[in-house]
C-alpha cells in the first residue's frame, strides 16, 4: 500500500510539497533558536553588566559600601563586592551569607567579564567588574540564574513541534487540495475505461471553471466526438457501399447471366450500353463514397488560399450545361481550403441546381460577418421546408429529383455539407420564393 501511494501522483505531490516546505521551516526553526539565544543571553548579560555596574561609582570615588545592596536590576537580584583577600564585604538580601558568588577575578587590563557559573546543577550568568586597575581594589560581582530558555533544551523542542505540526498541515492540505484537484482526473480515467470500440457516444464529466483539469475534459471530449464521427462514417460507408452498390451489380449480373443463358436472344449492342451504363454508376458511387471516407478522416488537410470568385468563374468555363448560369460575384472572397473539395462542392451544387431548374440558374457571392456566402438559385419546384434537412442525408432522393434525373448518386449534397463542415462552414437550404436556394458559408482567410 505505502509502495503504490508513494508512487500514485498524489502522493508524489504531498512529498515534494511536504519536502519544500522542510527545505524552508527546518533552516528557519534552527535559525530562529539561535537568535533567540543570541537575543536572551545579550539581555541577560547587559542586565548583569548594568547591576553591577551601578555599584562601582561608589567603591571607585572612595564611599565605602557595607552591609545590604540594594537591586537596582529586576531579576539580578545577586550582588556582592569582594574584597582581594576573597572576603564579602557587601551584599544584596538575596548574596547574603554566601561565600563569593565565582573565584574569577578580573585583571587591571581586562576589568570586566561575563561568564557562567554552575554549582550543583544550578548555574547563573555572572558579570565581574573590577573596580580600579590598584591592586587592592574589589570586585563587584552581580548574578542572576540563567532563564531556563538557555538552561534547558525547551526553547529548541518547542521549535521543533511547531515545524513538525506545520509540516503535517502542509502535508495534509496538500494531500487534501491535491485529491479534489485530481478527482475530476480519475473520474474521467474511469469513465475513459467505460469506452469502448463499439459505443463512442459515452463523454467524461467536464468540471466546472476553466482550468487545465476542465480544459483537458474538453478536448477529450472532442476527440471521443471525432473518433465517433470517424467510426460513424466507416460504418455508414460499408452500409452506404453494401446497399448502393447491391442494386447495380445485380442488375449487371443479371444482363450477363441473361445473355449467358439466351445468347441468341441477346441485343449485344444493348447489352454493352447497359454494363456501361451501370459500370459508370458504380463507378461515381464508389467515387464519392471514397470522397466522403477521405473528408471525414481528414485525409486531404493541405489547404491554401482560396479566391471564390475564381474558383466559380473556372468551373463554369468548363461546363456543359443547358440552362446558362447567370452570375453575381464579389472580388475578395478568399478562403482556406483544398481547391479540390471546395470545386467539387460548386459542381455539386450547380448539378443540382441544373437538375432541378426550369429556366434559369444564379450563382451569387458576397462577403458578409467575415464569412463567404455562395448562393446557388434554381427556378424549379423547389424544397419542402420538412426536406431541407433531409436533402443532405446520403442516398436520399425527393419524388422530384427521381422524376427528373435517376442518373444522379445521391450524394452531391452529402458531399457539399461534409466539405462545408471540414472547412469550418455550414451548407443549407434557405427561403426562396421560387425554386431551391443552396447557401454555403465559409470563415475569410
Amino acid at each position: 500500500m505505502s509502495r503504490i501511494w508513494a508512487r500514485s501522483l498524489r502522493g508524489r505531490v504531498t512529498l515534494i510539497a511536504t519536502a519544500v516546505a522542510a527545505t524552508v521551516l527546518v533552516p528557519t526553526g534552527i535559525g530562529g533558536a539561535a537568535v533567540t539565544r543570541t537575543v536572551v543571553t545579550a539581555s541577560v548579560w547587559k542586565d548583569t553588566r548594568d547591576a553591577a555596574a551601578a555599584v562601582t561609582p561608589d567603591l571607585r570615588e572612595g564611599r565605602f559600601v557595607s552591609g545590604r545592596i540594594p537591586v537596582t536590576v529586576d531579576e539580578v537580584d545577586l550582588i556582592q563586592v569582594v574584597s582581594p583577600d576573597r572576603r564579602v564585604i557587601a551584599s544584596s538580601s538575596a548574596a547574603a551569607l554566601q561565600p563569593p558568588l565565582t573565584d574569577i577575578w578580573p585583571t587591571p587590563d581586562d576589568r570586566a567579564v561575563s561568564t557562567i557559573s554552575c554549582d550543583k546543577g544550578d548555574c547563573v550568568h555572572l558579570t565581574a567588574i573590577r573596580v580600579s586597575k590598584a591592586a587592592d581594589s574589589p570586585v563587584v560581582y552581580a548574578a542572576r540564574p540563567t532563564p531556563g530558555v538557555l538552561a534547558t533544551r525547551v526553547l529548541e523542542i518547542a521549535i521543533a513541534a511547531q515545524v513538525a505540526l506545520v509540516l503535517a498541515l502542509v502535508a495534509w492540505v496538500t494531500w487534501l487540495v491535491t485529491g479534489r484537484t485530481l478527482s475530476p482526473v480519475a473520474e474521467m480515467r474511469s469513465e475513459l475505461d467505460a469506452v469502448n470500440a463499439t459505443d463512442l457516444s459515452r463523454r467524461v464529466t467536464v468540471p466546472k471553471g476553466e482550468d487545465e483539469v476542465a480544459q483537458l475534459a474538453r478536448s477529450v471530449n472532442g476527440t471521443l466526438a471525432r473518433l465517433e464521427r470517424s467510426a460513424e462514417q466507416q460504418r455508414q460507408f460499408a452500409s452506404d457501399a453494401s446497399h448502393e452498390l447491391r442494386t447495380p451489380i445485380a442488375g449487371l449480373r443479371a444482363q450477363l447471366e441473361s445473355a449467358q443463358l439466351y445468347p441468341e436472344d441477346t441485343d449485344l449492342e444493348k447489352l454493352l450500353d447497359g454494363a456501361l451504363n451501370d459500370t459508370d454508376r458504380l463507378e461515381a458511387i464508389v467515387s464519392d463514397l471514397l470522397l466522403l471516407a477521405r473528408i471525414g478522416s481528414r485525409v486531404d488537410v493541405v489547404k491554401e488560399r482560396v479566391d471564390l470568385a475564381q474558383l466559380v468563374r473556372e468551373g463554369l468555363s468548363g461546363r456543359q450545361d443547358r440552362i446558362p448560369v447567370r452570375c453575381d460575384l464579389a472580388e475578395g472572397a478568399f478562403v482556406e481550403g483544398v481547391v479540390v473539395q471546395l470545386r467539387r462542392v460548386i459542381d455539386n451544387l450547380l448539378d443540382n441546381a441544373q437538375r432541378h431548374a426550369d429556366g434559369s440558374v444564379t450563382v451569387s457571392l458576397r462577403t458578409e460577418d467575415g464569412s463567404a456566402v455562395l448562393t446557388v438559385q434554381d427556378d424549379g419546384t423547389g424544397i419542402a421546408p420538412q426536406d431541407r434537412d433531409r436533402v443532405f442525408e446520403r442516398f436520399t432522393r425527393l419524388d422530384a429529383a427521381r422524376s427528373r434525373d435517376a442518373g444522379g448518386t445521391g450524394l452531391g449534397l452529402a458531399i457539399a455539407r461534409e466539405v462545408a463542415v471540414a472547412h469550418r462552414g455550414a451548407v443549407c437550404v434557405a427561403d426562396s420564393p421560387r425554386g431551391a436556394r443552396f447557401v454555403m458559408r465559409l470563415p475569410l482567410a
